[in-house]
């Protein structure tokens, strides 16, 4: 008789949770959903260089300069995106122009 009423088999998960609940949830998702996709969304520059990517992006480009160094760096996105590049140094977007 224990091991009949420990067993998880023996109850119906149906009458443990409310109707109200996946009513509720499917409204609660699409609402994240769509708060997700204003939060993630960038506005496309016209400037070359690395995406942002929720954050990601000037984490990268900023771990790049801290390893390489500044002139290394340089050299790398000049020749990844061109003359005129957008990066992240300590979080704050930079130019850099060479020729």
């Amino acid at each position: 008789m224990v091991l009949e009423t420990l067993n998880p088999m023996h109850y119906n998960i149906t009458n443990l949770v409310p109707d109200a609940m996946p009513v509720a949830t499917v409204p609660i998702l699409i609402l994240m959903c769509f708060l997700f996709l204003i939060w993630s969304h960038e506005e496309t520059s016209s400037i070359p260089g690395p995406g942002y990517c929720m954050g990601i992006g000037p984490l990268i480009s900023h771990g790049r300069f801290l390893w390489m160094g500044v002139g290394n760096a340089c050299n790398y996105y000049n020749k990844t995106y061109g003359e005129f590049v957008r990066v992240w140094i300590s979080g704050e977007e930079t130019f850099i122009i060479s020729k």
